[in-house]
């Protein structure tokens, strides 16, 4: 298990920061949904003309889903594109949706239904996120990914442990890419006093957040026992796609599933959430006071 502590593997993997897929599976969704609306379909009949049903073009439309060129053709046809320029671009944005990210080389160790969640992290330009039982995996140490990923996959071959560690690791290259992820972490403090991997370990983890919160791209806010949060229910992660057409996205890890929020009532709700739970939670210089006095006395 060394391997999995004594080096960072990800140093010896290709650089992450490609948006990949998922970013252009939203953009072609968002023009394809544009196109039925103003032709007048509904989804069950834009799917007729190329025989899929209704669920298919939403999760289309949601951009959950790439989908084949000549789909794009049959559908362009029955929503009456003319415009070539106009074909061109969805056509090249079907191409693009089809192209495999850096992390479909890890998909022995990536769900379905978290991959979406690492395409859509590579895609965005901030994300926002409440943790009440572990440090955001864009803020772990290589020491404590480990000792997290061996609590929730111990019984696992090393080598996979040792690829889920690598897949974590190289999710984290966002925060250095040029330009650079945006981060806001609200950490509840139960989680910062939670030896995962041990004192030692969790010392380092405290260091490294407060070094990682003095970047300019990234903000932590501490949530203290003696703060009263909003019955959050669990972790949330809200991610910005950054894109004038392209709406919000919320994630919400379950123990053995997720489901994504794009409802733009739904969004707003969490969103609320997230900026109560910060006017709530310590000040970025204050919560840094938080993480060094919890350093000091382990």
């Amino acid at each position: 298990m060394g391997a999995l502590t004594d080096e960072h593997p990800g140093d010896h993997l290709p650089a992450a920061g490609d948006p990949g897929p998922a970013l252009h599976r939203m953009l072609l969704g968002a023009r394809l949904r544009r196109l039925r609306e103003t032709s007048g379909l509904t989804p069950l009949q834009a799917g007729a003309a190329i025989q899929v049903g209704a669920a298919e073009i939403a999760e289309l439309e949601r951009g959950g889903t790439g989908c084949r060129l000549r789909e794009v053709i049959g559908l362009c046809d029955r929503y009456g594109v003319t415009d070539q320029a106009e074909r061109v671009t969805l056509l090249q944005l079907a191409r693009q949706a089809n192209s495999p990210g850096w992390w479909a080389a890890y998909a022995d160790v990536i769900p379905s239904w978290f991959e979406r969640l690492v395409g859509l992290e590579q895609a965005a330009g901030c994300v926002r996120g409440f943790e009440v039982q572990r440090v955001p995996g864009l803020l772990q140490t290589p020491e404590y990914a480990a000792a997290a990923i061996r609590l929730g996959h111990g019984g696992e071959p090393a080598r996979s442990l040792e690829r889920r560690l690598e897949v974590r690791l190289l999710r984290q290259r966002v925060l250095r890419q040029r330009p650079p992820l945006r981060l806001w972490a609200i950490i509840d403090e139960s989680v910062l006093r939670r030896p995962i991997g041990g004192r030692a370990t969790l010392f380092r983890q405290l260091q490294h957040l407060i070094d990682m919160s003095e970047l300019p791209n990234v903000t932590v806010q501490v949530l203290p026992f003696r703060a009263a949060g909003p019955a959050a229910g669990g972790p949330i992660v809200l991610l910005d796609m950054r894109q004038g057409q392209l709406g919000d996205i919320v994630f919400l890890e379950q123990l053995a599933s997720a489901r994504y929020v794009d409802g733009a009532d739904e969004v707003s709700f969490y969103r609320q959430a997230l900026d109560l739970l910060a006017v709530r939670a310590a000040p970025p210089e204050a919560s840094r006071t938080i993480l060094r006095d919890l350093a000091r006395d382990l």
